[in-house]
């Protein structure tokens, strides 16, 4: 399957990765167009076996897929450049950028295009990313298939609708943000306990990743919970603490103020 990405940054480059260790694509199955400044991208690229390039048309004419892996003001512009090409109207075009609906997206490529809307997050770059798909018009049930085949190469890929992606972003595209303030928190309150600073951050970051792989062998996280809690216990103070001064509440609230303000974003993308 011949590839291509329209952008070649980090997280192109990570998915790029993952499709070839999931034997997904061979190397010289890749093909990217980097900014003629970002050298760095291009030469990550090459490093792989594929091919970098500093101009979008090629990528097209080269690939199948077409994957835009661009900032969300320059989609439009960019598949703008691309759409008078005569392959594009055969090409799956996924759109990884946050923000940028559908209608956007075919409104500026060829009306025979397929597209497929992805909002993945950063632990992709370690394959262990959660990402969701959105199909669009002309998109066929295969081609998501694809696209979660593809992005399941680096972590997790689910479908939904597009009108769910606002929250999708706030809760997993915004998300390892709110994990890493947790670490950190949970590190600050081991140093403050008297641990060395690295040796906090070490065991706050484990317990992390445990947790997280305890919750994948099932059940639910409110059972999980009870389980380390015993009564009367430091565990049972720890957690009446978080919910005196609100925790649970101050999360729900972070991705519901991010879902608001994605709201906010795709309108002033999408206008």
């Amino acid at each position: 399957m011949k590839i291509g990405f329209i952008g070649g940054g980090r997280l192109a480059f990570a998915l790029a990765n993952g499709f070839i260790s999931a034997g997904l694509a061979k190397p010289d199955e890749i093909t990217a167009s980097c900014h003629p400044s970002d050298l760095a991208s291009a030469e990550a690229f090459k490093s792989l076996g594929s091919t970098a390039l500093f101009e979008n048309k090629p990528v097209v004419e080269r690939s199948e897929v077409v994957i835009v892996s661009v900032k969300p003001d320059v989609v439009v512009p960019v598949l703008r450049e691309v759409r008078d090409l005569p392959s594009a109207k055969n090409k799956l075009f996924i759109s990884v950028a946050m923000g940028v609906s559908i209608a956007s997206i075919e409104k500026a490529l060829p009306p025979e295009a397929r597209v497929i809307r992805v909002m993945p997050n950063t632990p992709a770059l370690v394959k262990e990313g959660a990402a969701a798909l959105a199909r669009g018009s002309k998109a066929t049930p295969n081609d998501a298939d694809l696209g979660r085949k593809l992005f399941s190469s680096v972590g997790t890929c689910d479908e939904v609708p597009e009108y769910q992606m606002d929250a999708i972003t706030a809760l997993s595209g915004s998300g390892p943000a709110y994990v890493y303030m947790m670490i950190e928190a949970l590190a600050e309150g081991g140093v403050r306990c008297g641990l060395p600073r690295d040796l906090a951050l070490k065991l706050a970051s484990q317990t992390t990743l445990g947790s997280a792989a305890m919750l994948r062998t099932g059940g639910h996280p409110a059972v999980m919970k009870d389980n380390v809690t015993s009564p009367a216990g430091s565990t049972a103070e720890g957690t009446y603490f978080l919910e005196e001064h609100g925790f649970r509440a101050a999360v729900i609230g972070a991705v519901k103020s991010a879902a608001d303000r994605c709201k906010v974003v795709n309108q002033q993308l999408n206008n």
